[in-house]
């Protein structure tokens, strides 16, 4: 197997990807790999080198626009941060970076919002802040319409689901 940088010398280095259930895979020589900075953790752009599309890059010419240098007010990374790990510092980053992140996200994923597994706990306490939310704004409709034995009903009902929340 031949590397594919160079496409001469045989591939010793083979990183695999799996993106929406597909396999990429980035075969590498010796030289190109060490080029690359696979063997050198402070050199390595994961993200560069898996997605093939200057993925850091992408993430700098966003944020260069601006003329500074971004940098996340709670972790202190930085977009040579990133392109040196592959990974963001916290949470915070995901909003910091976001110019460049969203187009990189888009890529590697189905799209940008979580749509994955939830804690149980936390399931049931965005449920009951959805059905208290619910419940005010159909208050609210019913007291707009000035059907008040709707929005007698409504009230009660609120007042117990409020107690209901307090209480679990």
């Amino acid at each position: 197997m031949r590397c594919q940088v160079c496409k001469k010398a045989a591939a010793t280095v083979h990183l695999t990807q799996i993106v929406e259930n597909q396999v990429k895979k980035v075969d590498l020589c010796e030289a190109c790999a060490k080029e690359k900075g696979v063997n050198d953790p402070t050199g390595f752009s994961l993200a560069d080198l898996l997605l093939g599309l200057g993925a850091a890059q992408k993430m700098e010419e966003a944020t260069t626009a601006t003329g500074a240098e971004v940098v996340c007010p709670d972790c202190g990374f930085t977009q040579a941060d990133f392109k040196k790990s592959g990974r963001l510092g916290c949470s915070k980053c995901y909003e910091v970076f976001a110019d460049g992140l969203d187009a990189l996200l888009k890529g590697m994923h189905k799209g940008t919002q979580h749509k994955g597994k939830v804690p149980p706990a936390v399931r049931r306490t965005a449920d009951v802040r959805a059905k208290l939310t619910q419940i005010e704004t159909d208050l609210k409709a019913a007291i707009a319409r000035e059907d008040f034995e709707q929005a007698a009903t409504l009230r009660d009902e609120l007042k117990n689901a409020k107690k209901a929340a307090q209480e679990a």
